[in-house]
């Protein structure tokens, strides 16, 4: 991944509470594990802000350097990577996902 990619990941994650990226965007998913995400945090009512991996290969690719995941979705909350879709679908099973956002959004 050049620097100037990892500099835009980085200013991508850093500028919301919430970013995922993923294939499509919130308000059409481009792919089942993606519309998992988006409907989970839908339900918490949180905002949130989609990065559509399919429009830019560069951040496709780099996502996956960047987390050292290599599957897309990506969630991230507060700049930290918190997982894909099956991680997010466990945490908010246990009622993890709701208190991580809380803590989130009230910082």
């Amino acid at each position: 991944m050049t620097p100037e990619v990892q500099q835009r990941i980085d200013d991508l994650v850093n500028q919301d509470k919430i970013v995922v990226f993923m294939k499509g965007n919130k308000l059409m998913p481009q792919c089942g594990f993606s519309n998992n995400v988006v409907q989970i945090l839908n339900m918490l009512g949180v905002p949130y802000q989609t990065v559509d991996v399919l429009d830019d290969a560069e951040i496709r690719q780099g996502i996956k350097e960047y987390s050292t995941w290599p599957t897309i979705p990506q969630v991230y909350i507060n700049g930290q990577f918190v997982g894909g879709s099956d991680i997010l679908i466990e945490l908010y099973q246990k009622g993890e996902l709701q208190q991580m956002v809380e803590v989130a959004l009230a910082s």
